[in-house]
């Protein structure tokens, strides 16, 4: 079966107030998420592309005039791994909110990200030039569960899928000083 995406912004980790003796069990808050436009495709490779307005709509949010600059992104999957200490992950917890209420996005508020050319990960110290993909690196870098469904990535450099899950993230118009150019070919 196909699997589907939310991309979500995530807030700083926090530690389980339930389980205070184990240090280890983090919580992750939940900031904002989305889900793919109908006409965008829920699978990773149905929107995953340069100038999808889904993906677009979303990384505006993390321009410097969005409001969730340099923010920590998931492209989150329904069969990636489950939380730690839970047993639902990221897409199933989205799903579990009471109100099943979401941020829904129109067409009229697509936004273009044409002028933003990299993706900067604040975490690591790299960037991507978004001109040098066939696929747009965002939902690539940052996603968790590809390769258990249909519609995942299974391309060139699949083994680089997800290595930017988590961190904080922006998209600039300039190059950033003082990074390294993470040269990634996703075809």
């Amino acid at each position: 079966m196909g699997q589907y995406y939310v991309a979500i912004i995530l807030g700083e980790n926090q530690e389980n107030q339930e389980n205070q003796e184990n240090k280890e069990i983090k919580k992750e808050i939940i900031r904002f998420y989305i889900e793919a436009f109908i006409s965008s495709g829920a699978k990773l490779t149905e929107h995953s592309y340069i100038g999808n307005p889904f993906v677009s709509t979303f990384e505006s949010f993390l321009t410097p005039e969005g409001m969730f600059y340099k923010s920590r992104v998931v492209w989150a999957g329904d069969y990636a791994d489950n939380e730690e200490g839970i047993d639902k992950n990221l897409h199933g917890i989205i799903n579990d909110y009471p109100d099943k209420s979401f941020h829904v996005i129109t067409k009229q508020e697509v936004k273009s990200t044409e002028d933003y050319r990299y993706i900067i990960n604040h975490t690591k110290k790299q960037y991507v030039d978004k001109t040098k993909n066939n696929y747009h690196p965002l939902p690539l870098l940052t996603c968790e569960g590809n390769g258990r469904g249909g519609g995942d990535y299974y391309g060139s450099n699949k083994d680089q899928i997800g290595i930017w899950a988590r961190d904080v993230i922006s998209s600039e118009k300039e190059e950033p000083e003082g990074y390294k150019e993470l040269i990634i070919s996703f075809k």
